[in-house]
């Protein structure tokens, strides 16, 4: 028997589930958003937020201490992600609850970034990105955890490579959009970003909403082909 015939043999029971039946499962999709709509925003914070304060007249030089904020909240906020929703199961919470409290804490918190465009004041921006990374790194941390809560271990690492590359081929899109909008406003002077902004406060919110949409007990869940969440 070959490999691959081997994998389809198998699912939660004991069986692997091929791609195409995880593909059907509408609690795949729900990890696949949960990564591709968040990750993009983080690479942006990552890559442009120096950009984008020069672009509002920021004098690095003078807050260069000051870059470092946003990160150091998003290290902060992979511990709250795990921590928090481990609290709630603790309390009492089912572990999906627990799961969808903290992604609906994430993707409110990241559309904080809009906000960022009527002001030019370096301690409020940068106050406003970390409020925003430290509640992406919380969403984040429960995107990668969402494919070992729903699938037995089979099937974990197909689901997480496949969220994984869409959050890669996002990733790749948002860049090339960021550059093509940046250029085209280049003359708009420390509104440049507005609009990339507000689509990076959004999206993780739409995909907030999705993840409540998608990842949800169904009657593949009957069927054992995902776990109860």
């Amino acid at each position: 028997m070959l490999a691959n015939d081997k994998r389809d043999i198998e699912d939660v029971g004991g069986r692997t589930l091929p791609w195409s039946a995880l593909l059907r499962l509408p609690q795949t999709w729900g990890t696949i958003i949960a990564r591709a709509f968040t990750d993009p925003v983080w690479f942006f914070v990552a890559d442009w937020f120096p950009i984008y304060l020069v672009a509002k007249g920021i004098d690095l030089r003078s807050g260069f201490l000051a870059v470092w904020v946003p990160f150091i909240a998003a290290d902060l906020g992979n511990f709250f992600g795990g921590t928090a929703s481990g609290w709630l199961i603790g309390r009492g919470w089912t572990l999906g609850w627990a799961r969808k409290a903290v992604v609906v804490f994430g993707g409110t918190g990241v559309m904080l970034l809009i906000p960022t465009i009527w002001t030019t004041n370096l301690y409020v921006i940068v106050s406003l990105f970390a409020l925003a990374t430290f509640s992406y790194a919380s969403f984040s941390t429960i995107a990668n955890v969402l494919p070992s809560d729903l699938y037995e271990s089979s099937s974990v690492a197909s689901v997480s490579g496949i969220s994984g590359s869409a959050a890669g081929v996002g990733t790749i899109v948002a860049f090339f959009l960021i550059g093509r909008v940046s250029d085209l406003r280049q003359g708009t002077a420390t509104h440049v970003f507005d609009p990339i902004m507000v689509v990076a406060g959004i999206i993780p919110f739409i995909g907030m909403l999705l993840v409540l949409l998608l990842v949800r007990n169904t009657e593949a869940t009957k069927q054992n082909q995902v776990r109860e969440i």
